[in-house]
C-alpha cells in the first residue's frame, strides 16, 4: 500500500526517528501507526516514545552570546547525574549555539534529531523547556556554576563588566522586575492582603494604616525591582547607581 507523506510526518513527530525509518515501519505495518511504533521500538529506534511521559525534575541552563545578542536555554532531563554528563553538556552547548545563530524560536524543532539521539544514548526523557533571547548595545550573561539559574541582561550604554556584574547580581537576588513601577498590580494586591491581616493582628491605629501600607508597598516594589536593589558586590549603592545612567533594556531570569 502507498504511505502518505502526512502519515510519515505524523509518525516522525511521535518517535523522532528519520523519515526513511518511519516510512519503512509504516509499510511493514500496512499503515497501522501503533504497529509501526512497536516495530520501531523492537528495533531500538523509538526509545523517545517510551520515555516521553517520564517526569523531568532536573536540567541545566546553557547560554551563548555575541556582541549584540544573548540566548539562554533550559534543557530538561530526569536526574542531575545526566544533567552533568559530558554528552548532555555537549548537546546543551550545541542547542545554545543554534539558538544564538538561528533564534530562540523553534529551537526545539531544529534540534529534534540530536535530542532523540541523546534520549536513546543517555536513557532519560530530555527536552528543551525554555529558550530566551535578548538584544542590545551591551550584553551580559551569567549562569551559576550548578547550571540551575541563569540571567541575560541587555544595556543601552554601560560596559561589559557592568552588564555581567548586573547579571550575576540578578542571579543571586532573582528580582522579578526591572524597575519599581513595573511591579504588577496583582503582586501588590496579594501582598496588601497579607499586610492588612498583619496590621490588624498588631492592633495598629486606623489613622496610620494608610501611611504604613504606602511604606510597605514602596519597600516591596524596591526590593523586587532590579534597579532599586542594593548591589550585592557593594550594598552601599543600588544597581541603578552602579550602572551610572546606562539603561537596562532587557532582562531574563531562568531557573531549573
Amino acid at each position: 500500500m502507498e504511505i502518505s507523506a502526512k502519515d510519515i510526518a505524523a509518525l516522525r513527530a511521535k518517535t523522532g526517528v528519520s523519515m526513511m525509518q518511519c516510512k519503512a515501519a509504516l509499510e511493514e505495518a500496512q499503515g497501522d501507526e501503533a504497529k509501526a511504533i512497536d516495530i520501531l521500538r523492537s528495533k531500538g529506534a523509538a526509545q523517545a516514545v517510551k520515555k516521553g511521559d517520564r517526569a523531568q525534575g532536573e536540567g541545566y541552563i546553557f547560554a551563548a552570546s555575541n556582541a549584540s545578542k544573548a540566548v539562554m536555554v533550559l534543557v530538561r532531563c530526569e536526574t542531575d547525574f545526566v544533567a552533568r554528563n559530558d554528552d548532555f553538556q555537549a548537546l546543551g552547548a550545541k542547542i545554545a549555539a543554534d539558538a544564538l545563530q538561528n533564534g530562540a524560536a523553534d529551537v526545539q524543532a531544529r534540534n529534534t534529531d540530536g535530542i532523540n539521539a541523546a534520549i536513546q544514548g543517555l536513557g532519560e526523557n530530555i527536552s528543551i523547556a525554555e529558550a530566551k533571547e535578548v538584544s542590545g548595545t551591551t550584553i551580559g550573561t551569567y549562569v551559576h556554576t550548578n547550571g540551575k539559574v541563569g540571567v541575560l541582561i541587555a544595556l543601552n550604554g554601560g560596559t561589559e563588566d557592568q552588564a555581567r556584574d548586573t547579571a550575576m547580581h540578578a542571579a543571586a537576588l532573582r528580582p522579578e522586575f526591572i524597575s519599581p513601577d513595573e511591579v504588577s498590580t496583582e503582586a501588590i494586591a496579594k501582598e496588601k492582603t497579607i499586610w492588612t491581616e498583619q496590621l490588624a493582628s498588631e492592633g495598629k491605629p486606623a489613622e496610620i494604616l494608610e501611611k504604613i501600607m504606602m511604606g510597605k508597598e514602596k519597600k516591596f516594589r524596591e526590593e523586587n525591582a532590579l534597579l532599586t536593589q542594593a548591589f550585592v558586590k557593594n550594598p552601599d549603592q543600588t544597581i541603578a547607581a552602579y550602572l551610572q545612567g546606562s539603561t537596562v533594556t532587557a532582562y531574563s531570569l531562568m531557573t531549573v
